[in-house]
């Protein structure tokens, strides 16, 4: 009788859930970031892109084992709850308010965010709205609280999508629409759009990190979350962050270090 010796079956990559939001995969940072770590760590990372509030769902819900989002009141609500531990920042980028190159709307060059709302408002420009809860919409709609004002009718398209679908239907709408500087740089040949508004303080956009709480969601993944983490805002991780470009353009600025 013969036998058969058979080599043990390798043991299956493990798979570490990551959280973010749509700016993260859509200006390509992810697919440059992530490789290093997943070749170090012997990790491979999941990574779901979704709106800021529904990141921090799935983490609610321990779909996930780490988030990476950018709405910062949320975030200290998430960990304030329970739902999320070792909360680090990890880099910014900022807001800008986009539309045609007609400007119907008479704010090219403001600084002022709000007073650009208003102007368009005043001017029955159409906006393109996330609508989604992310923080790009978390961030609008305090704007526009701020402003005072808010478009009304048709001149105002809460359009539920991610950020680059919603820089595609400015464009097709000659629209204007609040994005972070990393997606429309992605988008910008495709769209055709250009910055009307930028450089105000209020337009700061800052990312954190998150690892879901095992204690809440016993089955997470907290090693490996904080494999991530470590790596992420550590002097690496940072490093490769800020020389990530499109276009040349610095989209991403690690703070880490300034903790």
């Amino acid at each position: 009788m013969s036998l058969l010796w058979l080599a043990p079956a390798a043991p299956a990559q493990q798979v570490l859930k990551l959280s973010t939001t749509t700016s993260t995969e859509n200006s390509g940072l992810l697919r440059y970031l992530l490789p290093p770590f997943e070749s170090e760590s012997g990790l491979k990372v999941q990574v779901i892109s979704v709106g800021t509030g529904k990141a921090l769902e799935l983490a609610k819900n321990g779909d996930v084992d780490v988030t990476l989002v950018h709405a910062r009141a949320a975030e200290d609500q998430f960990v304030a709850q329970g739902y999320g531990v070792e909360r680090r920042d990890v880099m910014y980028n900022d807001f800008i308010v986009v539309g045609p190159s007609a400007d119907p709307a008479g704010i090219k060059g403001m600084k002022d965010v709000h007073a650009a709302f208003r102007k368009i408002v005043q001017a029955k420009a159409r906006f393109i709205s996330r609508g989604d809860n992310s923080g790009t919409d978390q961030m609008e709609q305090a704007y526009w609280k701020t402003a005072g004002v808010k478009p009304a009718g048709s001149a105002y398209v809460s359009a539920g999508l991610g950020m680059g679908e919603v820089l595609n239907m400015a464009a097709e709408l000659q629209a204007y629409t609040l994005t972070d500087r990393a997606t429309y740089v992605a988008y910008k040949a495709r769209t055709g759009l250009a910055i009307a508004v930028e450089g105000d303080p209020a337009m700061f956009n800052p990312y954190g990190i998150i690892a879901v709480n095992p204690a809440r969601h016993p089955g997470v993944n907290a090693e490996g979350a904080m494999k991530l983490i470590r790596w992420i805002t550590s002097e690496a991780g940072q490093k490769r962050i800020a020389a990530f470009r499109v276009d040349g353009q610095q989209l991403f600025f690690p703070t880490a270090a300034q903790r």
